[in-house]
Formats: structure tokens, C-alpha cells, sequence
């Protein structure tokens, strides 16, 4: 695909890199043949936190406007935890996330993809403080959209259920909620228990219920490498781990996901662009209800 050719509708792609600067990260969505990406804007392993200069964001800027993607977004850091009951990680995770925020805003990035805390030793006060947390950072911060994670379920992870995502949305106040929604993350349901293979429509039939559809706004695309309800989070290449092609097959082709973001984060080997072509292809002959057989 080039700039010129852009697949109408679609907002499908990959997580790219950022090494030597945002501003290439439009360019290496155009290699994948991406619609849409998603980055990091620091190193999500380090506190340290970056600061973006405007020749840096007009550079982002200029190659995104010719690279023809048709969305990009950003994933936190992994070190915040908004849920924590330890008040001076809490307050780290705080001044982090709206950095997060900030950069995404100077660059003209609108969602930013966040996890949810580890409550440690009490759910529900961990989920409040989760909310309470979400509430201050979209208060100093305007514009950017926060996109909450599904989690594998494992340990004292937040969001491994659709009835705790939803109390936590809920416990934002209502005028700042139009700006949370969701990004599920197909390796980590199937992990906590939401069997995609045998129940598909029953999954989000049960989302409608607890959530609603037009809350979830993203799919981050991922096979598993472990079993079912494994509570592990091991990526694998589309179709060739425990959920195999039909979930995907049915993600890419079913109307109520048409308009949902879909980033993939599988696996990258050796080659980290052709592995995400491979994938993209793969999705794409789903999209027009073709077979495809595994890649070498």
C-alpha cells in the first residue's frame, strides 16, 4: 500500500518502533503496509521521561500526513500502577501517566492505550483508587482519550473481567467517562476465561451486557501460546497458538467490529517487518474469507 492508496475504512496495523526518534515511526507503518500503529513515546521498562521538542512533533507530524496512516495511538509505560495502595508509587504513576498523556497531546496523538493497576491487597479499594487515579490524570490533562486494557487475570491484575472494567469506568465521574473506553487485547480474555473459540458470540454477548460495544474501540490482535484460562499473557502469531484463525477470521469479518482499531503484537523474530507483513496478510485474507496457510 502507498500513501495514495489507502484501504477505506480500515485501521488495522501493528506496534512499531520508535528507536531514533518518533518521527520514524510513521515510515515504519508504511513499510508493513499499516493503516493504523501504535508506539511508545519513552522506554516503557524506565521512569525516565522524555521530553519531545517541537521539531520533533512537526517532524511526526509531516511523515504521518504523507504516510497515510489512518491512526495512530500510544501505550503507557509499564511500570504505572494506578491501583497500588503504596501512595508514593501511586503518586509516580500519576505524574507518569499525564506525562504520558502530555506527549501524546503535543504530538497529536488522541488515545493513549493503558493498563490497568495491581490492587495488591484489597480489589475493590484498588479499583477505586484505579478510578480516582484515572479521574486526576484526565483532569490535568484535556484532550487525550484513555483506552483501558483487558488483562490475563493473573495475580492482582486489574481488568481480567468485563464486570471490573466496568466499575471501574463507572467510577469515573460522567463528565469525563466519554473519554474512557477500551482496547481488548484477544491473547489476555482467552487467558482469563473468555473462550473466543467455542463462545465466540456468548463473549460478546456478555460484553454488550457488562460493557456495550461502542465502548470498545480497539483490539490489540494476539494468538496465544498458552492454554485456555492459562492467566498468562505469551503472545503467539495469528492462528498458530491455542485461539487459532477462526476467532480472528470472525473478528475481521464481523459488522460490529468494522470501525474498532486492530493492532497487532505478535511476535517479530529476526525480521520485525516482515513478520508484521505476514500477520497483516494473514488478517487481510480473513477479511475476504480466504484460507491461509501458516507462515514458514
Amino acid at each position: 500500500m502507498t500513501p495514495s492508496e489507502p484501504r477505506t475504512h480500515e485501521r488495522l496495523g501493528a506496534h512499531v518502533s520508535t528507536q531514533g526518534g518518533v518521527q520514524h515511526a510513521p515510515g515504519r507503518g508504511v513499510a508493513i503496509g499499516a493503516t493504523a500503529i501504535q508506539i511508545f513515546t519513552k522506554t516503557p521498562s524506565q521512569w525516565r521521561e522524555p521530553e519531545i521538542s517541537q521539531t520533533i512533533c512537526e517532524a511526526f507530524q509531516d511523515a504521518l500526513e504523507t504516510s497515510g496512516l489512518r491512526t495512530v495511538l500510544s501505550h503507557d509505560s509499564y511500570l504505572i500502577n494506578l491501583a497500588s495502595p503504596d501512595p508514593a508509587l501511586n503518586e509516580r504513576s500519576v505524574r507518569s501517566l499525564v506525562a504520558e498523556m502530555e506527549r501524546c497531546q503535543a504530538l497529536g496523538i488522541t488515545a493513549l492505550v493503558s493498563h490497568p493497576g495491581n490492587y495488591i491487597e484489597d480489589r475493590k479499594r484498588g479499583i477505586r483508587r484505579n478510578a480516582e487515579r484515572y479521574t486526576r490524570c484526565l483532569e490535568i490533562v484535556g484532550k487525550v482519550r484513555i483506552l483501558i486494557e483487558t488483562t490475563a487475570g493473573c495475580g492482582t491484575a486489574l481488568g481480567g473481567n468485563f464486570e471490573e472494567l466496568a466499575e471501574l469506568r463507572s467510577m469515573i465521574p460522567s463528565s469525563l467517562r466519554d473519554r474512557v473506553g477500551f482496547c481488548v487485547d484477544t491473547c489476555h480474555i482467552f487467558s482469563a476465561g473468555y473462550d473466543l473459540v467455542h463462545e465466540f458470540d456468548r463473549v460478546w454477548d456478555h460484553w454488550e451486557n457488562r460493557i456495550g460495544l461502542e465502548h470498545l474501540e480497539c483490539f490489540h490482535l494476539n494468538d496465544s501460546k498458552t492454554p485456555f484460562h492459562s492467566c498468562r499473557d505469551r503472545h503467539e502469531l495469528i492462528g498458530e497458538g491455542s485461539l487459532g484463525p477462526e476467532p480472528f477470521r470472525r473478528i475481521m469479518t464481523d459488522p460490529r467490529f468494522r470501525d474498532a482499531i486492530k493492532i497487532l503484537e505478535t511476535p517479530k523474530g529476526d525480521d520485525p517487518v516482515a513478520a508484521d507483513r505476514k500477520m497483516l496478510r494473514r488478517l487481510r485474507a480473513y477479511a475476504r474469507g480466504r484460507k491461509t496457510r501458516k507462515c514458514p
